[in-house]
């Protein structure tokens, strides 16, 4: 493959690896989907340029160099042997471009979180990381594969400008100001759906959270952070991916 690293700035180079990173991580905490399902990145500088992943590449398999820089319509920027899905960067493209804030868009189609956005209620508050989706989640209903531009609007301002979205029928969505920020966000709306499922196949009646501390549980977030987000932990999970000798540096 064309080196790519001496084709693009450093810090395009540092958001290409960031979202390897990203990649790789979704595939270790289990929440990939083959194939399907995509995690986009805005790319540094003036121009709405993105990164996505090459279709038909596990995600596993993704390294820095590998993802296919894209404008808002999917067409490639630059040159590269691979494609993309464009029905996968439908959805991400609507929220990249309605989103400023949006610097990562990831998506899953995890089993626990499929489960729970098949139930009429959604999310319960019955976790302490149910209480930190809930601060700031909204819903999509499902309007089949996402493959129609008219779909976008309709998508967009059902979102918001919240960090979770869960699509009905389909999957979870979160955004960050980071690949760090976006991972840490689909990690405790990953927990949430997983913690539910559990407690409900116990059978017994669930103790719900006091809706007065779900309400104030935005301030508290930010605080267990530090103001940091996905920071926080960044550095710890890429340090996982050195033990696990995974190579999505290059």
């Amino acid at each position: 493959m064309t080196d790519i690293r001496s084709r693009v700035s450093p810090k395009e180079w540092q958001a290409r690896v960031d979202l390897a990173a990203a990649y790789r991580l979704v595939a270790d905490f289990g929440w990939d989907d083959l194939v399907f399902t995509h995690i986009s990145a805005r790319v540094p500088g003036p121009a709405p340029h993105f990164l996505i992943n090459p279709y038909g590449w596990l995600f596993e398999e993704i390294t820095a160099s590998s993802l296919v820089k894209v404008d808002l319509d999917g067409r490639k920027v630059m040159e590269s042997p691979n494609e993309i899905n464009p029905a996968g960067f439908t959805i991400h493209s609507a929220i990249h471009a309605a989103r400023p804030d949006a610097h990562c868009v990831m998506h899953t189609h995890s089993l626990n979180g499929v489960a729970v956005s098949a139930q009429k209620n959604g999310v319960l508050p019955v976790s302490q990381q149910s209480t930190l989706v809930l601060a700031s989640l909204a819903y999509h209903d499902y309007e089949g594969i996402a493959l129609r531009d008219d779909e976008k609007p309709r998508l967009v301002a059902d979102f918001g400008d919240k960090t979770f979205l869960m699509l009905r029928n389909h999957g979870l969505l979160t955004v960050g100001a980071s690949a760090a920020d976006a991972f840490l966000a689909m990690y405790v709306f990953e927990a949430a759906c997983t913690i539910q499922v559990r407690a409900q196949s116990g059978g017994g009646e669930l103790v719900p959270v006091n809706p007065q501390i779900v309400a104030g549980v935005q301030q508290a977030a930010s605080a267990v952070t530090r103001g940091l987000g996905g920071q926080l932990a960044w550095p710890g999970l890429l340090r996982r991916l050195d033990r696990l000798d995974v190579s999505y540096k290059t």
